[in-house]
C-alpha cells in the first residue's frame, strides 16, 4: 500500500533533498549582470533624436521577434505572482525558503535585461509595452483552485521552466542580432538550472508518495497552460510563435513532456497503487492524443505557410 502524506509532511520529508539540490544549484549557477547584455550605445544614439515618439522603422526586429520578445518579457514580469505561489506552496523556512529567495532573485534578472534591451534598442513601442505590463501584472497569475499545494506546483514549474527555456532560446535565434541571442541564451541557461532543481524535487516526491505525485503530474499536464496565458493578445501571439517554430506542439511534446516523463521513469515504474495506475493511464491517453494533435497542427501549419509563400511569390511577379 502506497504512503499518503500531508503537504507539510511531504515538505518535511523532502527538505534534505531540497538542501542538497540548493547547494548543487549554488555551485553551478553563474552570477551575471543584466547591464552587461544591453547595447547602451544604441540608447545614446536614439537619445540624440530628442526623445521623439517611437516609430516602427527604429526597430530592427521582425514582427515574429517582436511578438516573442514581448511575450517572454511579460511572462517574466509576473514574477511577484510566481513568488507568492511558490512561497505559499513550498515554505519560507530552511532550505525551502533559501531556494525561494534565490530563485526569485535570479528570475528577476530576466525581466530587467529584456526590458532594458528592448527600450535601449527601440525594439518595440515602449509605451505599448508598459501598458501591457500594467494589465498583465494587475491580473497576476494564480494556480487553479483545485491544485493541492506542493506536488502540483513543483510538477508545473518543472514543465514550465523547461518550456520557457525553449521559448527564450528560439526567440534569440529569430532576432538575428548577436546581442539579443547572447542575452536570451544566458536566460535560457538559468531556466535550465531551475528546471533541474524542480525536476529533481518532483522526482523525489514520486519516490516518496508515488500515487499522490502521479495524480499531481497528470493533473498539471492535462491542464497545462503557459504562465503568460492571461496577457493581452496571448492567443494571437502564441499562434504566431507556434507557426514560426518558437514554441509549438512538437517542441512541447518532444522537448518538454517526453524528456521529463522519461527522466521520472513514469511508464516503467512499478510502485503505483490503484490511484497512481489510474492517473498513469489517463496521462498515457493524453500523451497519445497530444501526438495526434501535433501531427494535425503541423499539417495545418504547412498548408498555411505554403499559401503565404504562394501569395508572396505572386506579389513579386
Amino acid at each position: 500500500m502506497t504512503r499518503e502524506l500531508t503537504q507539510l509532511e511531504i515538505l518535511q520529508e523532502l527538505e534534505p533533498v531540497a538542501e542538497q539540490n540548493l547547494n548543487r544549484h549554488l555551485s553551478m549557477a553563474k552570477d551575471w549582470h543584466p547591464h552587461d547584455y544591453v547595447p547602451w550605445d544604441q540608447g545614446r544614439n536614439f537619445a540624440a533624436l530628442g526623445g521623439q515618439d517611437w516609430d516602427p522603422s527604429q526597430s530592427s526586429l521582425s514582427e515574429v521577434a517582436k511578438v516573442a520578445m514581448v511575450t517572454n518579457l511579460l511572462t517574466e514580469d509576473n514574477l511577484p505572482s510566481y513568488h507568492r505561489e511558490i512561497a505559499e506552496n513550498f515554505s519560507q523556512e530552511g532550505a525551502w525558503g533559501t531556494w525561494v529567495g534565490r530563485w526569485t532573485a535570479e528570475e528577476n534578472r530576466h525581466g530587467i535585461v529584456i526590458r532594458d534591451y528592448l527600450v535601449v534598442t527601440r525594439g518595440v513601442d515602449p509605451v505599448a509595452l508598459e501598458q501591457a505590463r500594467m494589465i498583465h501584472m494587475t491580473n497576476g497569475a494564480h494556480s487553479p483552485d483545485d491544485w493541492g499545494g506542493f506536488l502540483e506546483n513543483v510538477a508545473y514549474v518543472t514543465f514550465q521552466e523547461l518550456a520557457t527555456r525553449i521559448s527564450h532560446r528560439n526567440t534569440g535565434r529569430v532576432c538575428h542580432d548577436a546581442i539579443a541571442d547572447r542575452m536570451l541564451q544566458r536566460i535560457a541557461a538559468d531556466e535550465n538550472l531551475h528546471m533541474i532543481f524542480y525536476r529533481t524535487l518532483c522526482g523525489a516526491g514520486l519516490d516518496l508518495v508515488p500515487d499522490q505525485a502521479m495524480e499531481a503530474i497528470t493533473k498539471v499536464l492535462t491542464n497545462f497552460v503557459m504562465p503568460g496565458a492571461g496577457m493581452p493578445n496571448f492567443r494571437r501571439n502564441g499562434v504566431l510563435m507556434a507557426k514560426h517554430g518558437i514554441y509549438d506542439l512538437r517542441q512541447h511534446l518532444e522537448e518538454v513532456v517526453q524528456p521529463v516523463l522519461k527522466n521520472w521513469n513514469i511508464f516503467e515504474r512499478n510502485d503505483f497503487g490503484p490511484r497512481g495506475e489510474r492517473a498513469r493511464e489517463i496521462l498515457a491517453a493524453y500523451v497519445e492524443k497530444l501526438e495526434a494533435d501535433t501531427l494535425k497542427f503541423e499539417e495545418q501549419r504547412d498548408r498555411l505557410l505554403a499559401r503565404e509563400a504562394a501569395r508572396a511569390e505572386l506579389q513579386t511577379v
